[in-house]
């Protein structure tokens, strides 16, 4: 798959941050999988597919300013650009299309 597709975690991963906005960061990303899509996955997993999506220019990083209660440390902000709303768009009507293009889903 070139830097135009996206895979499956990808697509979920853009969508939670376009939901999450300024909480999107890995340890809420790994939450909202599981609560939204019912994906457990670690969080190397999530930061492996945030970084991925960055480096394909379809998310950018922002680091917040150190909290009491993660220690000190900061959180690294994701933020969906306007290529990832396109490849977002773009997955979206590729698979309206082809749902529509079944006439009645039978499961027998």
């Amino acid at each position: 798959m070139g830097k135009d597709h996206i895979g499956e975690l990808e697509e979920l991963t853009l969508l939670l941050i376009v939901m999450l906005k300024e909480e999107a960061y890995g340890f809420s990303i790994r939450k909202a999988l599981k609560k939204h899509a019912g994906r457990t996955v670690t969080i190397g997993a999530v930061h492996g597919t945030v970084n991925r999506l960055e480096n394909k220019g379809f998310v950018e990083s922002s680091l917040s300013g150190p909290t009491e209660l993660r220690g000190g440390r900061r959180k690294r902000i994701f933020t969906i650009t306007a290529a990832g709303k396109k490849v977002l768009q773009r997955s979206r009507d590729v698979k309206v299309n082809l749902w529509q293009q079944i006439p009645e889903l039978s499961v027998s």
